[in-house]
């Protein structure tokens, strides 16, 4: 053996003396000696057996690994000639054991022991012992007959001592006698259990890390000092020291409180947490007594109550609760407590400030040990308020939609249908019992792909789209509707959609009869603008009529001329072609009349808006030249056609013509003014500028041109501005009035451009 072999065995043989002085049981010294032998680097493993004379076998008493038993009948084993050969050689290797007829030496075989020693030991007075020592295949076995005298050397020395204090020796919690320098002077067997492989040298290990100020404070103050905990790997030890000032020593006493320190932790920690938890809840957790008396809550209930934990203490919760609310959903709970243990309820209950919250609220019975009675009850409630308040508007909500008159239909994203409002299943056809069909077959082919281009991505984008359409009924026919596509989100953040239909059936109705009773007002209008317009018509129709007359009677003095003149025929030629001349003239009049007079149906159609503006012109043209207004037109003859009825359209060019004029005759009465006609295109649409020199309106009554019955004339009825601008925006247009550059009022008619072919072919006809 190496010489740092040997200290380390000498150290451990030492810590297995002071095992062996306090003569413990055998099983407790064999143990000790074990550890103290496995301390050696050559030695492998260690058993010591006892003799049983009972049996003539030997027993292991250490808590090393078992030998396996022997071979044959065990009830046939005998160790008898082991002993007797250990009599006579109290050292034999394993290679002379394996060879003796008992039944060590079948257990011997059977573990596989080759290389080693058995050594003839007595720990206890009076007990034959062997002690197996297996060592290294490259160890020699010369050394282990010296180890066997010191083993015996140090037992002989170790019954010669006296034992230490009962109060080491006997305390069965570790314990080691320190000096002031905190250098071990004894410990007790307890204290070797602990150290296990270590040696006593090595106890600083398990000493708090100022072990050695603690010492000497425990002396200097004479005083013991407690609960000092120490971690060793996973085991926790808690150490006490207590002072012996007359020998200037320190009892160092530990236990193991590894299991108390971390339930310690642990409890301290989840009762943290529970305070954490219940301090910063939002839900109120209450005690309350059997009867509902609160007996603690916690601090949310001010936060939901208005009250202080300590307010509510020995409050009565029938007191604070609404008082609609039914004793026998009181009775009800506490019966269900009392059986099941568990009861969950909704009331409504009073705020401090007097209105009352909706509370749900869970309650658990805690029960006396042994009765069973209910000795508390334990709650937890919450303010579902505003739950409730939900919950209400959506039932109010449902309600609105089953009874709204308007068609409600709920649609997934793939345009199944899942719900249909009563009004929707009347107008569509659809039985309660009804399969509901696919909102395709409820549309017609445009509006279906009109929805499908743009509305269920303008619903996604914007939450809604609008568009008119027309449903069709399963028992036939179709129904005009304004169709409102509203999209919207779920809780899962899945899409479904509503559609909003509302019935235009009698909108349609009404409009049609608004455009009958306006093209009322516009002929009976018309007629009075020809009222008006009559001495100007009748100097139109005069002329030509009175010049027929004078190249009738011209021709006829011409033609009693004509046997002596030749020449005279040529005049007369003349004087038929000039009746002609005046006869269309006048019939082209009363063309334009007839024509403006005209009554009947819209027809809308693609115009040359400076034509029409033109023959608007002529209609007016007596009166604008009986008061010396001149006309400028300013209009290209290339405009692009605009949509409209020609006769309405012409009806509001004469009044605004009309209008102008009058305002020219305010200020230039007598003398020469003019009125000029512009035009400008817009996207979409052309605007014709009706713009005179009068005295032009102010800002307060500009807006005010168009309303039904406002005029500045005092024989104006005011309605020619008003009904105008129905008539533009009949047609999609708008007519705006401005002040003019210059003085004067700009009429502005915007109308919009004509519509593809049938725009192309009324303007070739134009």
């Amino acid at each position: 053996m190496k010489a740092d072999d040997l200290s380390l065995s000498a150290a451990a043989l030492q810590s297995w003396l002071r095992v062996q002085r306090e003569a413990p049981p055998l099983a407790a010294r064999a143990t000790a000696l074990r550890g103290a032998l496995l301390g050696c680097p050559q030695v492998r493993q260690v058993w010591y057996l006892a003799w049983q004379p009972s049996s003539c076998t030997y027993a292991q008493e250490d808590d090393g690994p078992s030998l396996p038993p022997g071979q044959g009948d065990p009830l046939q084993a005998s160790d008898q000639a082991l002993i007797e050969a250990l009599e006579a050689r109290p050292c034999l290797s394993f290679e002379v054991l394996r060879q003796l007829p008992c039944w060590l030496a079948g257990r011997l075989r059977r573990a596989a022991l080759h290389h080693g020693q058995a050594l003839a030991l007595e720990l206890q007075p009076g007990q034959p012992g062997l002690l197996l020592l297996q060592v290294d295949e490259a160890a020699g076995l010369e050394w282990l007959p010296w180890l066997r005298e010191l083993l015996e050397q140090m037992i002989r020395l170790a019954s010669g001592l006296a034992r230490t204090a009962p109060l080491l020796s006997d305390d069965p919690l570790p314990a080691v006698l320190l000096d002031a320098e905190a250098r071990p002077l004894d410990s007790n067997v307890a204290l070797q259990s602990l150290l296990g492989q270590r040696s006593l040298a090595q106890l600083g290990e398990l000493l708090p890390v100022n072990h050695l100020p603690l010492i000497r404070a425990c002396l200097q103050q004479n005083r013991a000092i407690e609960s000092v905990e120490t971690q060793d790997g996973e085991r926790v030890l808690v150490w006490s020291f207590i002072p012996d000032q007359a020998d200037r020593r320190v009892l160092a006493r530990c236990r193991e409180a590894t299991r108390e320190i971390r339930e310690s932790r642990e409890a301290a920690r989840a009762q943290r947490l529970y305070r954490l938890i219940t301090e910063n809840t939002t839900d109120l957790i209450s005690r309350h007594t059997p009867d509902g008396v609160f007996l603690d809550a916690s601090p949310a209930s001010w936060t939901l109550l208005g009250y202080w934990p300590e307010e509510l203490r020995g409050v009565s919760v029938t007191s604070l609760l609404h008082p609609q609310e039914s004793g026998l959903q009181i009775r009800q709970a506490a019966e269900a407590l009392e059986q099941d243990g568990y009861h969950t309820m909704s009331f409504r209950i009073r705020h401090r400030e007097g209105h009352y919250l909706w509370f749900e609220t869970a309650s658990r019975a805690i029960r006396e040990t042994y009765t069973g009675a209910v000795v508390e009850v334990v709650s937890v409630s919450r303010d579902i308020t505003a739950r409730i308040q939900a919950e209400e508007n959506k039932r109010r909500l449902a309600e609105v939609v089953e009874a709204n008159t308007d068609l409600v239909l709920f649609v997934e994203p793939g345009g199944r249908l899942t719900h249909l409002n009563p009004s929707a299943r009347r107008a569509l056809g659809i039985a309660s019992e009804q399969v509901l069909p696919e909102l395709g077959c409820l549309l017609l082919s445009e509006d279906l792909a009109r929805l499908e281009r743009e509305g269920w991505t303008r619903a996604d984008e914007c939450g809604v789209w609008s568009s008119e359409a027309r449903l069709l009924p399963l028992s036939g026919g179709s129904l005009p509707v304004s169709l409102v596509l509203l999209a919207h989100r779920g809780a899962g953040e899945e899409r479904y959609y509503s559609l909003v239909a509302r019935d235009m059936t009698e909108r349609e109705l009404r409009e049609a009869q608004q455009r009958r009773h306006q093209d009322e007002l516009a002929h009976t209008a018309r007629l009075v603008t020809l009222g008006e317009l009559a001495s100007g018509i009748a100097h139109e129709i005069n002329q030509p009529l009175a010049a027929v007359v004078n190249y009738a009677s011209a021709s006829q003095r011409y033609l009693q001329q004509a046997a002596s003149d030749t020449a005279a025929l040529d005049k007369v030629s003349q004087g038929l072609a000039r009746i002609t001349e005046h006869a269309n003239h006048a019939s082209e009049v009363i063309k334009r009349l007839r024509a403006f007079l005209r009554k009947g149906q819209r027809r809308m159609q693609a115009l040359n808006l400076a034509e029409v503006a033109r023959e608007a012109v002529r209609l007016c043209q007596w009166e604008a030249g009986a008061t010396q207004v001149a006309v400028l037109d300013l209009l290209p003859d290339d405009l692009p056609p605009v949509y409209a009825d020609r006769v309405l359209l012409e009806q509001v060019l004469l009044n605004l013509l009309r209008n102008a004029i009058d305002a020219n005759r305010e200020v230039h009465a007598g003398s020469a003014s003019q009125i000029r006609l512009e035009v400008r295109e817009h996207v979409g649409s052309l605007a014709i500028r009706v713009i005179d020199q009068g005295p032009g309106v102010s800002e307060e009554h500009l807006g005010k041109l168009f309303t039904p019955f406002y005029t500045s004339k005092a024989e104006g009825l005011g309605l020619g501005l008003s009904m105008s601008r129905s008539i533009i925006e009949g047609f999609g247009g708008a007519l705006e009035a401005s002040p003019a550059a210059g003085g004067g009022l700009c009429l502005e008619c915007r109308l919009p451009l004509g519509r593809g072919e049938e725009a192309e072919g009324e303007a070739g006809q134009t």
